[in-house]
């Protein structure tokens, strides 16, 4: 005899379900980082305004979002089960991390902004040519460039691509906004000095490597050219 009240298979959630996961998680973030100002580090053992801890946490936090953005837009109209699952893990991973990342600031008793962009870099070897100079850093659109992010108009062009052609563009997009964020990594292990800022960016050199890997085995199944 069959069972009628047998539950079926569990519906996949909509991505403003992942919306609202991510939004709860940045705001647990926001609110952990408040929290910690009654035991933030003291000024002589937090790294300064200037330090390459500060202004990776900063740049990051940038790179992030836009990474976060990209991802839930494929989320939400992918087709493809892999790549889904894939952006499900970017967009939850970064939003942590930039949760995190705006924990340290306020930790150290520094504001969310402040010197140009990727110039902390430009005293490490990953950053040669990356942080500009003393008298003339980087523009911010210059810097963005430089971090592989993505231009207005090709956010724009990802927003209106839908199927295959979304996938790729997705792709081609993420791959580069990754291999712009590995020497940033680079250059905080190089030049920086706290410990947990230092063990999270080996874990992004580490995380954002392994998926530039399977973002082109992904490319390479779905014939992108």
């Amino acid at each position: 005899m069959s069972d009628e009240s047998a539950p079926g298979p569990a519906p996949a959630r909509p991505w403003w379900a992942i919306a609202l996961v991510l939004l709860a998680v940045a705001a647990l973030a926001f609110a952990i980082g408040r929290f910690s100002t009654f035991g933030a580090q003291s000024p002589s053992t937090a790294p300064g305004q200037t330090s390459a801890d500060a202004g990776f946490a900063r740049d990051m936090q940038v790179h992030h979002g836009q990474a976060i953005e990209m991802a839930m837009e494929i989320y939400r109209k992918t087709e493809d089960a892999e790549l889904r699952v894939l952006a499900y893990d970017i967009a939850t991973g970064q939003a942590a991390q930039r949760g995190e990342m705006f924990d340290w600031l306020v930790k150290w008793g520094l504001p969310q902004s402040g010197e140009p962009m990727m110039s902390w870099m430009s005293g490490s070897e990953a950053g040669h040519g990356h942080g500009g100079t003393a008298d003339e850093p980087m523009t911010d659109d210059e810097a963005h460039a430089a971090m592989g992010m993505a231009s207005a108009d090709e956010l724009t062009a990802l927003q209106d691509a839908t199927g295959q052609e979304a996938d790729c563009l997705f792709l081609d997009l993420m791959i580069r906004h990754h291999e712009g964020a590995i020497p940033m990594t680079e250059a905080l292990l190089e030049l920086g000095t706290d410990p947990r800022a230092l063990q999270v960016a080996q874990a992004m050199k580490d995380g954002q490597t392994a998926e530039i890997d399977a973002m082109q085995s992904m490319q390479a199944r779905l014939g992108c050219g």
